[in-house]
């Protein structure tokens, strides 16, 4: 993972006790004081405080701080969880010398438990104090729960003789279905853009690569990705006309793509990376529908986890999709390079042996036609392991 800061962002990981000893558990970014900021979150209707706090006050005002905290969620807190969110921001205005709603808050970790605020607003000083320009590799793994890993990429390329620089973070590893984002994910870029363009990337590109994963199709409550500009490169990224330099959409691209990858690489409890590519459909929308009623089936997942061809579950999967005409007599599946439905039914060449070598590897490729239009789209997801029951049978313990 490398350390490759931005210029414009200083960030700070330090342990304040929050639910754990002896853990990153706090995280303070400060961003300069011209950078646009655009932001998405959860879809979820029982969404946590923060994301309350966080859409009022970047709809309000240009953010000049984040303060993450792993934990606790502050999710299914009521009216007291929104004042504790708040309090959290004022305080670190205070320290600061912001607006509070310059200060946008994130939680991630247990739901229904109220904030500890104290230990927080306790913290804050320390975290200020440590605020510094290459902090962004501690600040990844201070936003982790149950990830075994950090996740951050940085990409640096060159735009007309000038240099820009993009760098990213996420956290998640369970609860992911993200209907927007991921649980949590920041990118920061020293790029001059505009506030509708980065608007307009931040869509994009969420739908591209955050919006097409899955590990167990629940949506989390606290979901959010935000993505920060702070214009400190002279390099001309952006025309008039609003659209962007191909080389640093490219590079913006990667960034969002791998760590949206990387989220369902360390899923919980996860055994196999599974790309679910479905082709030939009418629409993008049932490419969709198709490609996660499979990546999200039990069924279809334990038989991962057991590396067993059973491609029985894969069709029922595909027929529950809730298509509209679905010829199934036209359905293609393959696992990896090798066919194991045609006509509605096992190809005539397919052998167990054949479909016991793909589905032995750790990634797998479990490709559809369904030969009645023109779209496709991918969905990335994992495998269903003992594990994971364990992680989120223990969670609360």
């Amino acid at each position: 993972m490398e350390n490759v800061s931005v210029e414009g962002v200083r960030s700070a990981a330090i342990e304040s006790g929050i639910r754990y000893a002896s853990r990153l558990d706090l995280v303070l970014f400060e961003l300069a004081e011209k950078t646009k900021t655009a932001g998405v979150f959860t879809l979820n209707a029982f969404c946590a405080a923060p994301v309350m706090v966080a859409r009022r006050h970047i709809a309000a005002m240009s953010p000049r701080y984040l303060l993450i905290n792993t934990g606790n969620a502050n999710a299914g807190t009521g009216v007291q969880g929104e004042r504790d969110a708040i309090a959290c921001c004022e305080a670190v205005a205070r320290e600061c010398g912001v607006n509070a709603e310059q200060v946008l808050p994130f939680s991630t970790g247990v739901i229904g438990e109220l904030l500890p605020v104290d230990k927080i607003v306790g913290a804050l000083p320390a975290a200020h104090k440590a605020l510094a320009v290459d902090q962004i590799a501690a600040a990844a793994r201070g936003i982790m729960t149950t990830d075994t890993r950090p996740k951050m990429v940085s990409r640096q390329v060159m735009v007309e003789g000038h240099q820009v620089t993009i760098s990213g973070i996420a956290k998640g590893s369970g609860m992911i279905k993200p209907n927007m984002a991921t649980m949590l994910s920041y990118i920061f870029t020293d790029a001059r853009l505009t506030q509708s363009t980065l608007d307009r990337l931040l869509r994009e590109q969420v739908a591209l690569s955050f919006n097409r994963i899955t590990v167990d199709g629940d949506t989390s409550t606290n979901d959010c990705c935000l993505l920060s500009a702070t214009g400190c490169s002279a390099a001309p990224v952006e025309a008039e006309s609003g659209q962007c330099h191909a080389v640093f959409e490219e590079a913006l691209a990667d960034i969002f793509r791998e760590l949206a990858v990387e989220l369902i690489k360390d899923a919980e409890g996860a055994t196999k990376f599974v790309t679910v590519a479905v082709t030939g459909g009418r629409d993008s929308g049932e490419c969709l529908q198709v490609g996660y009623a499979v990546a999200e089936s039990p069924l279809v997942k334990t038989a991962l986890f057991a590396s067993d061809p059973n491609w029985g579950r894969i069709l029922a999967a595909i027929g529950r999709a809730g298509l509209d005409s679905l010829d199934i007599n036209a359905v293609e599946v393959w696992l990896g390079n090798t066919r194991i439905v045609e006509n509605g039914c096992r190809d005539a060449h397919y052998t167990e042996e054949a479909g016991q070598a793909e589905m032995d590897r750790n990634e797998i490729t479990i490709s559809i036609s369904l030969a009645r239009g023109d779209f496709s789209e991918k969905i990335f997801t994992a495998d269903l392991s003992y594990d994971y029951v364990r992680i989120n049978a223990d969670y609360r313990s």
